[in-house]
């Protein structure tokens, strides 16, 4: 065997400074330039010294000790990542190894239980949507909005994309970072007093550039749009596609996506099975109709069944690879390299565990909740809850205008009095005075909420 010229060990200052001679640089910091000064150390860190592993093992157990789950603490924090119970079983299922290592399954002969795991998943979330093919996965909702953007700008080769003034600020802007490169307009959709689309401003934005329309239901603001067929049809009486953002969990009690005329349905899958942890990871739900246009201009991965050439047995591919980056490079559809393979199996596990009456009784319990809490929070002098006269799924806005204290010293004295409050949202929609965006699920219970209730209104009056 040749030497080796530089062993595997820690850097010595002659390798440091032979590497930056090689990259043309006199000092280390200049590999930092581009970074703003604000967000560079001013010192080194003042580490620790060494420790022992069971010293280490017990440091972050004393640390893990402070941290407060949903059910030590009720959080009515939502915004995009919601609380829901995730069953013990589902836990067990995806911790095992077939799952929780698996790779991208470039080779069915050796992953036929993932491929097949990801084709139910699609099967499922097919039906749950009421959409013909699902793909698996997007990162996150986020990134389905950017995708099923410029999915609708090359099948129809227009460049504008409307999406409604009321829309979470991270999708809004993930949104922005995926058209504006490719000279994609987005232009937003005024909003009614009911917080529901403006189908006269609709009227007059769409116009023949426009190459598809997205709404949300429930929307950034929980409100359930009651207007989605007329949206459709103004949509396709244009030719541009319509594409509509869901929250699953409501789709045990109101209409899929399909039933009111979606060209391309996306969502979060999050709130299936997979817990909040600290925001992520995520799962991104993206579907469409059945049209061969659409198939092709699908990004992400399409899990598909077939047959021995004799048709004696079955297996599972990955199919339409030809469109992916790891083949076309550059000219891919997509720059969806991975997917969010194991959240889309616990979603799988998740919904077949429910079933159809599982996921009525899921969305019941949610609209008792949410209809339960802006009764008893109305009750209190002052606050305006909600604050659109409008139909309402987990989550809402409360107006803190009228009385004496605003959203933000709300939020810290329920933590003082150990509750997790809603996403303020004052700095995000200014124009619509101090909110805060409340959310509960199925495992908020009545004494959960009639805490809060009790909390806010002893805040509110200086308690």
């Amino acid at each position: 065997m040749s030497k080796v010229s530089h062993p595997y060990l820690p850097l010595t200052d002659k390798m440091r400074k032979e590497m930056l001679k090689e990259l043309g640089l006199s000092d280390i910091s200049e590999l930092y330039r581009d970074i703003p000064k604000e967000f560079l150390l001013k010192k080194e860190l003042d580490l620790p010294s060494m420790k022992s592993e069971i010293e280490v093992f017990k440091k972050i157990r004393e640390l893990a000790a402070k941290n407060k789950s949903v059910f030590d603490m009720p959080t009515f924090l939502g915004a995009g990542v919601w609380p829901h119970y995730v069953p013990a079983v589902l836990i067990e299922l995806i911790q095992r190894g077939e799952f929780l290592t698996a790779y991208t399954p470039y080779q069915p002969e050796i992953s036929q239980g993932m491929l097949q795991a990801l084709f139910e998943y699609q099967s499922l979330m097919a039906e749950l949507l009421g959409m013909d093919i699902v793909n698996a996965s997007m990162y996150d909702w986020a990134s389905a909005l950017g995708e099923a953007a410029l999915m609708a700008a090359r099948i129809k080769r227009r460049n504008k994309i409307l999406v409604p003034e009321i829309i979470s600020p991270e999708r809004y802007k993930t949104l922005i970072a995926y058209t504006e490169p490719l000279a994609v307009k987005v232009e937003t959709i005024r909003h009614t007093e009911t917080g529901e689309i403006d189908l006269d401003d609709l009227n007059t934005k769409i116009d023949e550039d426009t190459a598809g329309v997205y709404v949300e239901v429930p929307s950034y603001f929980g409100i359930l749009d009651s207007q989605l067929p007329d949206i459709s049809d103004i949509v396709h009486k244009k030719d541009a596609i319509f594409i509509v953002g869901v929250d699953p969990t409501s789709l045990g009690i109101i209409k899929s996506p399909g039933d009111y005329g979606a060209d391309i349905a996306i969502g979060e899958g999050q709130p299936l099975g997979n817990l909040v942890g600290f925001g992520g990871p995520l799962l991104g739900i993206f579907a469409t109709r059945d049209d061969r246009d659409f198939i092709k201009q699908m990004p992400g991965r399409i899990i598909g069944l077939t047959t021995t050439e004799d048709e004696s047995e079955y297996g599972f591919v990955m199919a339409l690879q030809t469109r992916e980056q790891h083949i076309r490079r550059e000219r891919a559809t997509s720059n969806i390299c991975s997917n969010e393979a194991l959240c889309a199996v616990a979603a799988a596990i998740y919904t077949s565990l429910l079933g159809p009456t599982g996921f009525k009784q899921l969305g019941e319990n949610i609209l008792y909740n949410t209809y339960y809490a802006i009764k008893k929070l109305s009750t209190i002098d002052g606050l305006k809850v909600p604050l659109f006269n409008a139909a309402h799924f987990k989550e809402f806005l409360v107006n803190f205008d009228n009385v004496s204290v605003n959203s933000k010293t709300v939020h810290k004295e329920l933590l003082k009095r150990n509750i997790h409050g809603g996403h303020i949202i004052s700095d995000e929609y200014p124009k619509l005075g101090d909110n805060m965006l409340l959310c509960v699920t199925e495992i908020h219970s009545k004494e959960d909420i009639d805490k809060l209730v009790s909390a806010l209104s002893d805040i509110i009056r200086g308690n």
